[in-house]
């Protein structure tokens, strides 16, 4: 296993070898750089998000989020009921009752946010096809998944200063201090990470925590739960977390490719010879049950393995 996650070009990913490299990285990180992703003006993202959360709080608190409504800023999120370290502003396209909440006074944060939202749904669809090719699917056979409306967003974070950032060891939450995020999984089947110059990344990979600083010019890869039921187990969603931030601030920018909230999702016959190791999972129960736990300390998070298949040791 390399030292850190491979680095694959969206240019090559037609090319047999990349398509072979691509395997590696999911089955041995779940993580993995993509260069020449040809997501542009991320400087002009990164400087409007820097404006927005610089902001007083009471502003900011203007286009706040609610259990209703998911689209807006938010400063209170738990991971693993623990509160993370961290702001957030989430927008998607309106769908029910999420409707898109853009501050006063900063019109090109919402022209930079849209952007970059549509640049990512097109590279994210490159990259499906390559793993679904990699899982013996024909290439765009799954884009039903996220038809006709699927259930993305982005996502803008900021760490600030923290007076007391701590590192558990293991799949532990801190007895003392902050992680920026606690350590989990994502929800969906892809997340597509623009960050800043500061590290802070961390992914559990063979019981070990391994750093994943950013790269100039690339965006993190990381697959989420849904390939990883897709894909049977042969792919991980790998569980990862951030590291609390001492002095300058961080940035980082994720979209999240998920499908639409009525899909059930279940192993790919395709993916391998053995039985399922899950039953069908509904994802817009599975997230708003995740969701829920974002605002309360509402009991155990939900988690692809409580839809396990427990399989009896032959005799």
């Amino acid at each position: 296993m390399s030292k850190q996650p491979p680095v694959i070009s969206r240019l090559e990913l037609d090319q047999p070898e990349t398509l072979a490299q691509l395997d590696l990285a999911c089955r041995e990180w779940g993580v993995f750089y993509l260069t020449n992703h040809g997501v542009s003006e991320t400087d002009t993202l990164f400087q409007q998000t820097r404006t927005f959360f610089s902001e007083p709080r009471e502003k900011k608190n203007e286009v706040r989020r609610t259990r209703e409504n998911a689209w807006g800023y938010f400063d209170k999120e738990l991971t693993k009921n623990t509160l993370d370290w961290k702001e957030i502003f989430d927008f998607g396209p309106e769908r029910g009752d999420f409707v898109p909440q853009w501050p006063a006074g900063h019109p090109a944060l919402r022209q930079a946010c849209e952007a970059y939202y549509a640049a990512c749904e097109r590279v994210s669809f490159e990259l499906l096809s390559a793993i679904s090719a990699n899982l013996g699917v024909r290439g765009g056979l799954l884009f039903h998944a996220f038809e006709p409306e699927h259930a993305s967003f982005v996502r803008l974070n900021y760490y600030p200063h923290c007076p007391e950032p701590a590192a558990p060891t293991g799949l532990a939450v801190p007895e003392r201090g902050y992680l920026g995020v606690n350590h989990h999984t994502d929800s969906g089947a892809l997340t597509l990470l623009l960050a800043d110059e500061h590290p802070g990344l961390e992914v559990f990979v063979h019981n070990t925590w391994h750093a994943v600083p950013p790269l100039p010019g690339a965006l993190i890869i990381n697959l989420g739960d849904v390939i990883q039921v897709w894909s049977n187990d042969r792919y991980k969603s790998p569980i990862h977390r951030v590291r609390g931030q001492c002095g300058a601030a961080r940035i980082s920018i994720p979209f999240f490719l998920n499908p639409r909230e009525s899909f059930d999702y279940a192993p790919l016959p395709s993916a391998s010879a053995e039985l399922p190791n899950y039953l069908p999972i509904n994802f817009g129960e599975f997230r708003r049950q995740r969701v829920a736990g974002d605002y309360a300390d509402s009991g155990e998070e939900v988690q692809i393995k409580q839809y396990r298949i427990e399989k009896k040791e032959p005799r």
